[in-house]
């Protein structure tokens, strides 16, 4: 696929088209209804009362105001408008001219023809538009603790270190011997930080603006002969510039937008310099086995506890976020030992199987070893290989005359050495051109380096037993490791002026009231209120249930008798129909059983003996019984079904099948039922038209995520995914489309695309223009809002994301219709942050939920939230173990104008409407969904491009992009959530 380059060119421009005056002055709005339990609120015919507006900050001047929306349909939109049965009325709005003018973001923007930013430099992130109000106030403590600014003037030096070094400890161990060698004299007294790599900081001028420095360093060689010996390096130090720290006082009081990122960044490394030293660094974070006593993961592995920190700018001022941590280390065990656990047997005895050969290498290669065999010399070495032979067969040259030794002799002879297991083979060290024999026996792995390949299930089993801890624990580790690391005594925090409390910060939060949902008018409960996050399907029946008429099941698992699978597919059949659906009690053809290697031969044979059966009609949906452990028969099956046969498929393990259980046949009965189209319930303020920014205008709700392949795959593509609500006032069915792009790209590459057709000329297509038309034929009405969440950004990534991911959309939306440019709102999702919020007392019970964990709908949007920007923390899920993660919701751009408390509710109702169970999730469902699809299309790729996906086969193809499209959707899957 094309990948376009990011830079400024006319393509990269577009025309935000002319604001409307809004005729729609008014939003419909219920009523307020005391939401006690006791009822829902009532469906009253919609008053016409003016929008809240946020209390805590005026509204802005051009609220309400919208783009313009006329000129010519084109073929693609033209599609007839159907007469709406629908509560939710679309008013029509005059084009308001306008002549050009500049871009602001939502907020206060002008009714006039604007130029998209092409660069970060242009474009401003959308401001808070004050704080959210609704909900019960309360306290909740995070793990964030006050930084004092340091009132010092910092200053950065370029370090330059020849001959070059790539390691970041050598670089540290260079420095930390000039700094003991010269802090006194030439270095003026002052204690500098440094980063290892080019840059060093100190509090205050060094006496010189440029010097060289001569420092000798004990080395250890990687060779065998070697001995040690002294290396010397150049140091030259040189002023490159003073941080502005007026700068980040502004910032912080949020008198200025953008973040003076170099001041922040050297307090980050002047907090982290006493920990380096300390402990084991990776990333943010710092391991030791100090902290808690490693715990076995198995094969080799064990857990190191570590905690994460990092300075950040808040409304609080400075904040140093801390957290646990927990990371797998390969255990410092001798190399003999490693390779038993690894393999899991006795490996002294019995000789090495092709297979454990590949498996050690595997496990080893680049691993640092150190030699035991020499008494106190412990020299240390990477692994770069095995060898083929066992020891006692390898020889090598001695002389330049080719003497040949053997292995056995040289190490008996040069260290009174005897090899004991020389049926092994040795680890090959150094180079290809000079590689080095060490024996298994005579080595041991060095501490403290970190496992980053995959992790095995019972492996990550063991893991998350270590990182999960209830959040009163957690808490006290937290403050434990704040206590340890005492910032007060670190004499770099000293040097520079930094003050840390030791206490969490307090912070205002507030409960958001958990939605009504409405079920279907037939079930003895019509709606429900969800109590601390959950509820169930009992006397409730789905609103929209299917119909199922043609259905097969194919079993895979050997253990599974004919009458068993029968006897649960009956039960499955009658859940499906109390659940609200209709579902045929019989299969199309009796239950067909097959080998799992045979599955794709066994998929077409159900698929072509159930169209036979019924004259040529679709199979509505397969069943499949899978074992438990199926290696890639689930992949396997999911491909073959969506991409080729075009069958929605439904899974189920044979424990499962073995052991019904009424809560897991819900739980089906609900995947099925959105399968097949259906939905299993929506929120009634939805169907009541009482959504703010959501029910006044069709409005389109899109997910977007990006998953990248696992370390060590250096070659395999990402895969991008979006889904689009396909329902408008709703807002609960989600239509999916995947596709492949460049390995680790984070921009979604196929959101808009064009290209030639011989016949048609300029094509235009992409995910964003398939869903919008998809949306059109869905309900009869184009989208003339977009609200887009978009899971998986980083911080770093925000500007560049955001520039042309909505240029993408822009574009998608005008080669549909000119002038058509709905309103956007962007928001980037964030799990992967170390923010965690604790119950104010944990003893209060009726602040947490039965895990300790704070109750869901729980929302911070002061004190810890960034000091101008539109962001908030939601914790929207109950937690089950552990301490709940909120997620961070971060409004990137905003044309829609949404207050805090509109944006808020809505992410957090729509949490509950996520299909697959009956509570709330933790992310906003379009952007969960988004990441299932994404997941699921892993699987689409053909065979080949993932087993070669680690050595850079496979997945090229002719084009552009130089990657391998996944092969196509079928159309009726595509429609469809089939990723639940």
């Amino acid at each position: 696929m094309p990948i376009r380059q990011m830079k400024e060119s006319s393509e990269q421009h577009l025309v935000i088209k002319n604001h409307l005056q809004n005729t729609m002055n008014s939003v419909q709005r219920a009523p307020k209804t005391a939401q006690n339990g006791k009822g829902p609120p009532q469906s009253h015919e919609s008053h016409n009362t003016k929008q809240p507006h946020n209390q805590a900050s005026p509204p802005s001047k051009n609220r309400g105001r919208r783009r313009g929306r006329g000129g010519k349909k084109s073929d693609q939109l033209d599609v007839c408008m159907r007469p709406s049965s629908r509560p939710c009325t679309v008013a029509h709005k005059p084009v308001n001219q306008a002549s050009n003018g500049s871009i602001q973001n939502g907020h206060g923007s002008s009714g006039m023809e604007m130029g998209f930013p092409t660069s970060s430099k242009s474009l401003n992130f959308a401001p808070r538009p004050g704080y959210g109000q609704v909900g019960t106030k309360c306290i909740v403590k995070a793990n964030h603790f006050f930084a004092e600014l340091p009132d010092k003037d910092l200053n950065q030096y370029d370090v330059t270190i020849t001959p070059e070094v790539a390691s970041r400890t050598v670089n540290r161990a260079i420095i930390a011997e000039l700094v003991r060698l010269y802090k006194e004299s030439d270095l003026g007294m002052r204690l500098p930080a440094y980063d290892g790599r080019k840059s060093l900081y100190t509090a205050g001028e060094l006496p010189f603006a440029w010097k060289e420095f001569t420092i000798k360093l004990v080395a250890e060689e990687d060779g065998i002969n070697g001995p040690k010996r002294e290396r010397e390096y150049k140091v030259v130090l040189k002023f490159v510039a003073r941080a502005n720290m007026y700068h980040l006082g502004q910032f912080l009081a949020g008198k200025r937008a953008d973040a003076p990122q170099e001041a922040l960044q050297i307090l980050d490394i002047v907090l982290r310099e006493l920990s380096s030293k300390r402990y084991c660094p990776i990333g943010r974070s710092f391991f030791s086995p100090d902290i808690r006593a490693p715990q076995r993961l198995g094969d080799g592995l064990e857990s190191w506890c570590g905690f994460y920190q990092s300075i950040r700018p808040t409304q609080m001022g400075l904040s140093l976020n801390i957290d646990m941590a927990s990371a797998a280390f390969i255990e410092p065990l001798p190399v003999i030992e490693f390779v038993a656990q690894l393999l899991g047997k006795d490996v002294l005895s019995r000789p090495l199987s092709d297979s454990d050969r590949v498996k050690i290498k595997k496990a080893l290669r680049g691993v640092k070893v150190e030699v035991t065999h020499r008494g106190n010399v412990r020299r240390k070495y990477r692994v770069s290989g095995l060898t083929s032979q066992p020891t006692r067969e390898l020889v090598f040259p001695v002389d330049d005359n080719s003497t040949m030794k053997s292995v056995v002799e040289y190490f008996q002879e040069m260290y009174s050495f005897t090899i004991q297991h020389a049926h092994l083979p040795c680890l090959q060290v150094g180079n290809q051109k000079k590689a080095n024999y060490l024996p298994m026996e005579a080595c041991k792995i060095v501490e403290g380096q970190r496992y980053t390949k995959r992790l095995n299930e019972r492996q990550i089993t063991a893991l998350l037993k270590v990182t999960c801890q209830r959040p009163r624990d957690r808490e006290n580790d937290i403050l434990q490791t704040v206590q340890n690391n005492a910032y007060d005594q670190d004499p770099y925090a000293k040097e520079f002026g930094i003050k840390i409390s030791e206490k969490l910060a307090s912070v205002d939060a507030r409960i958001l009231p958990a939605p009504w949902l409405k079920y279907h008018e037939t079930g003895k409960e019509k709606d429900c209120l969800p109590q601390v996050g959950q509820w169930n399907m009992m006397n409730k029946k789905m609103i929209n249930g299917m119909t199922v008429s043609r259905w097969a099941c194919i079993n895979f698992s050997r253990s599974v008798q004919e009458s068993v699978a029968r006897g649960f597919c009956n039960e499955l059949a009658q859940m499906c129909q109390v659940s609200g659906m209709e579902f045929n009690p019989e299969p199309v053809i009796p239950i067909y059983s097959a080998k799992p290697e045979q599955v794709e031969k066994a998929l077409k044979h159900v698929y072509h003996a159930s169209m036979n059966r019924t004259k040529g009609k679709e199979l509505e949906l397969l069943l499949a019984i899978l074992p438990d452990n199926n290696g890639s028969l689930y992949g396997d099956l999911k491909r073959i079904c969506e991409t080729d046969l075009g069958l929605i498929s439904q899974c189920c393990l044979t424990k499962h099948v073995f052991k019904i259980s009424k809560q897991y046949l819900a739980n089906v009965a609900l995947k099925i039922n959105v399968k097949m189209g259906g939905r299993n319930t929506v929120l009634l303020d939805a169907i009541s038209c009482r959504i703010p920014l959501v029910s006044d205008i069709p409005t389109i709700i899109f997910g977007a995520d990006v998953t990248h392949p696992e370390n060590g795959e250096d070659s395999s593509p990402s895969i991008a995914a979006v889904v689009a609500s396909q329902d408008w006032p709703e807002v609960t069915k989600y239509a999916g489309l995947v596709c492949a792009q460049a390995h680790r790209q984070e921009l979604i590459q196929d959101l808009y695309k064009t290209w030639q057709d011989p016949v048609r000329g300029t094509v235009s297509g992409g995910m964003i223009r398939d869903l919008l038309i998809s949306f059109r034929k869905a309900t009869g009405q184009k989208p003339l809002r977009i609200i887009f969440y978009r899971d998986g950004v980083s911080e770093g990534q925000f500007y560049q994301v955001l520039l042309y991911e909505l240029d993408a959309i822009r574009k998608a939306c005008a080669s549909l219709e000119p002038n058509y440019q709905p309103l956007v709102t962007f928001i980037v999702v964030q799990k992967r942050h170390h923010t965690r919020l604790f119950a104010n007392n944990h003893r209060d019970r009726s602040s947490t939920d039965k895990s300790g964990n704070i109750l869901p709908g729980t929302v911070v949007d002061s004190k810890i939230c960034h000091p101008t920007e539109f962001d908030f923390y939601l914790c929207s899920h109950a937690g089950i173990q552990g301490t709940s993660r909120p997620a961070h919701y971060h409004v990137l751009w905003d044309e829609n104008n949404f207050t805090a408390d509109g944006i808020q509710s809505l992410t957090n109702n729509l949490c509950y409407t996520y299909a697959r169970c009956t509570r709330s999730v933790s992310v906003v469902p379009p952007a969960y969904y988004a990441h299932l699809a994404a997941f699921r299309a892993r699987f689409y790729m053909e065979p080949e491009m993932q087993d070669n996906s680690s050595t850079g086969g496979g997945t090229k193809a002719a084009g552009e992009s130089g990657v391998k499209p996944l092969p196509a959707l079928k159309e009726n899957v595509k429609r469809v959530m089939f990723y639940c």
